[in-house]
């Protein structure tokens, strides 16, 4: 386990793979930590150097008073870059993760050479949806949440053969504290890169999941259209494409990222 203070922030990451090779930061999704990537980052540190970090609020971060904006967000990320003596790496964000690498693409795109935009939308749901969100959890708390969450996030045939991932996708969502969740819900209802996402100039790869029911295809699609040049994957997955599908996700992103 390794720790960094990047500002206002106790930033529990992981830095693995090659020490002289190019830098992959991963970012988490809505309600998971740094384990959710653990698929790339087995398939990545042949060759690369893997950076994962729990995002403000999640796994072993600290949690500090909300509400959090995608700009704070994004600006942990350059800050962690900064703390470890990183000048550029490759960025992979999903959902959540995603729209940070859009806010990083907009406004440090120098510090970036490549974004990975995986299962997310330049508006995720509206801003009904995330206070009615935010105050069923304040209410009921996450473990009530679990079993649907793992329903939407997974399709049904994967979580028949999978139990054990099911049941960690669970656990991740279920220990995320509380305040840390309703602070980035609150970041993600507030941020909508629809009116800027087109001034996106890096090279960008967009996967989208077939079957996903949070945030669906037509947005990857969307994001696609929008950014110049940006390819678009489409895999038969629900939400946390990277877990249903890793092995066409992980030959997606290396080709990408050594094309």
């Amino acid at each position: 386990m390794s720790f960094l203070q990047v500002g206002d922030l106790r930033v529990h990451y992981s830095l693995t793979g090659l020490a002289e090779a190019p830098v992959v930061i991963f970012s988490n999704s809505l309600g998971t930590d740094f384990s959710m990537w653990d698929g790339q980052a087995a398939a990545l540190e042949g060759r690369f150097r893997v950076l994962r970090y729990d995002t403000r609020g999640h796994g072993q971060t600290s949690v500090p008073a909300g509400p959090y904006s995608i700009e704070q967000l994004g600006g942990d990320v350059v800050g962690l870059l900064d703390s470890l003596g990183l000048e550029r790496a490759y960025f992979c964000g999903l959902s959540q993760g995603g729209m940070i690498g859009m806010w990083l693409g907009l406004h440090a795109a120098g510090r970036f050479a490549r974004l990975v935009l995986a299962n997310t939308g330049a508006r995720i749901g509206t801003v009904e949806m995330w206070n009615t969100r935010i105050d069923r959890m304040r209410r009921e708390g996450l473990p009530a949440a679990s079993a649907a969450i793992a329903e939407r996030w997974l399709s049904a045939d994967f979580r028949a053969r999978s139990p054990r991932v099911v049941q960690e996708v669970r656990r991740m969502f279920e220990r995320t504290p509380i305040e840390g969740y309703v602070a980035c819900c609150e970041a993600l209802r507030d941020a909508d890169f629809r009116p800027s996402v087109s001034s996106i100039r890096l090279p960008t790869l967009v996967i989208a999941g077939t079957r996903d029911p949070a945030i669906p295809a037509a947005d990857g699609r969307f994001l696609a259209a929008q950014i110049p040049g940006a390819r678009y994957a489409e895999l038969d997955t629900a939400h946390l494409s990277n877990l249903e599908a890793p092995e066409p996700f992980n030959g997606e992103l290396i080709r990408f990222l050594t094309s």
